[in-house]
């Protein structure tokens, strides 16, 4: 009877030993369910959800409370990491009517003659060199957050003009709900460029 237990008390400390450890894991937000451009996030649109440092994207929110009331700036399948690009920053709104798209153009060089105030239609091309085709007319350029140029270029200008050789943060821009779908669709494969509209 003795030599049974001993025998028990050594494979259960066999096994301990043998399983691995758990796995870390952080939170990360991402959207319960699919969310138009231009909407409202409320606590029912996100949730937390729990992966491996390693797979856990650059930048992403971690409680929901750091999104709830934040504004989509592109359509979102449901279960994508809230990074920052997909909502529009709290202090930036459009006309009426219109929502803000965060678009990221294929030459950031271009991108940096953009100021606020300007109309532009946006086209996209692919890399075989497609004739390209505009997914939004006559965007509104819109203010970039002064803290998030700053901490790119490390100057104070709108949108990074005369900064520094960090990435080129998004170019704001205020566009038709529908058209949002379009510049989120075309950003996935194609090659943005913005051309500026009387």
């Amino acid at each position: 009877m003795v030599v049974a237990a001993c025998v028990g008390v050594a494979a259960s400390a066999a096994l301990h030993v043998a399983a691995p450890p758990p796995t870390r894991t952080v939170p990360v937000v991402v959207t319960a369910h699919a969310v138009q451009a231009g909407a409202a996030l409320e606590r029912s649109d996100v949730r937390v959800a729990r992966v491996p440092p390693e797979l856990a994207p650059t930048g992403a929110a971690t409680a929901v409370s750091g999104v709830a009331g934040a504004t989509v700036a592109v359509p979102l399948e449901g279960g994508t990491p809230l990074v920052a690009g997909v909502l529009a920053p709290r202090d930036v709104h459009g006309p009426a009517g219109t929502v803000v798209a965060a678009v990221r153009f294929a030459d950031p060089a271009a991108a940096r003659l953009l100021s606020a105030g300007m109309r532009v239609d946006v086209v996209a091309a692919t890399a075989e060199g497609a004739t390209g085709r505009t997914v939004a007319r006559r965007a509104l350029v819109l203010p970039t957050p002064a803290e998030a140029v700053r901490s790119r270029t490390g100057s104070g200008g709108l949108l990074g003009g005369g900064g520094g050789d960090g990435e080129m943060p998004p170019v704001l821009l205020a566009v038709q709900p529908d058209e949002a779908t379009s510049v989120a669709g075309a950003s996935a494969s194609a090659l943005l460029s913005a051309i500026v509209v009387p």
